[in-house]
């Protein structure tokens, strides 16, 4: 198991809140070009980062029971090997779980949804329902569907500082997706980044 320490978050953009809500876009198509590790510490801190002391982190959760796990997968991005990585937010450090570009089979779990195939990296948000349904019962579904919410938004409004696109894909096959990715948490979110080709930009 392969342990990779992340560069520290930046606190601070040139670009406000408000910039970034107005700019604000699904971005489906990008530039043939990687991202860098830097770029992916950023927008993993803003999925689930921890804020105030070890614990608080950048997206509400109902009774911080923090039902989210946070996995990358990764086709192009400077200094890291393809592959499927697991994000600690309490460390900071992503940890690989799966050898190869995974994303020509995570077109086929989202429906021939080739644009995974395109983006340097798709995030994937996935929930352990029971952190929060153990506390709160079957209200706790309803309350892990508000978080991730909060994550997607997180994860735009970070793509925009960043000078980066996103889009969120909801359609895919939940346990193709569990499979390609040897997973057990169910997936909610693919989120892909990459560079913007801003002709195919789609409000």
């Amino acid at each position: 198991m392969i342990m990779i320490d992340l560069p520290k978050p930046l606190y601070k953009s040139k670009i406000s809140v408000e910039e970034s809500l107005k700019s604000r876009r699904s971005i489906r198509a990008y530039r043939n070009e990687p991202l860098t590790i830097t770029e992916i510490s950023q927008l993993l801190w803003a999925t689930q980062g921890i804020t105030v002391g070890t614990q608080k982190r950048t997206a509400p959760s109902a009774g911080a029971t923090y039902p989210l796990e946070i996995y990358v997968v990764v086709g192009d991005v400077k200094h890291l090997e393809h592959g499927l990585y697991h994000y600690n937010p309490r460390n900071h450090t992503i940890i690989k779980e799966k050898e190869g570009d995974l994303r020509g089979d995570l077109v086929d779990a989202a429906m021939g949804a080739d644009m995974i195939r395109k983006a340097p990296i798709s995030l994937i948000v996935a929930a352990i329902y029971s952190r929060t349904t153990d506390r709160y019962g079957e209200r706790g579904i309803r309350y892990v569907y508000m978080e991730v919410g909060h994550v997607g938004q997180n994860i735009h409004l970070q793509a925009e500082t960043l000078g980066l696109g996103t889009v969120i894909i909801g359609a895919f096959y939940d346990n193709k997706v569990k499979e390609i990715l040897g997973i057990r948490e169910e997936p909610l979110y693919i989120v892909l980044v990459g560079r913007k080709v801003d002709i195919y930009t789609i409000p």
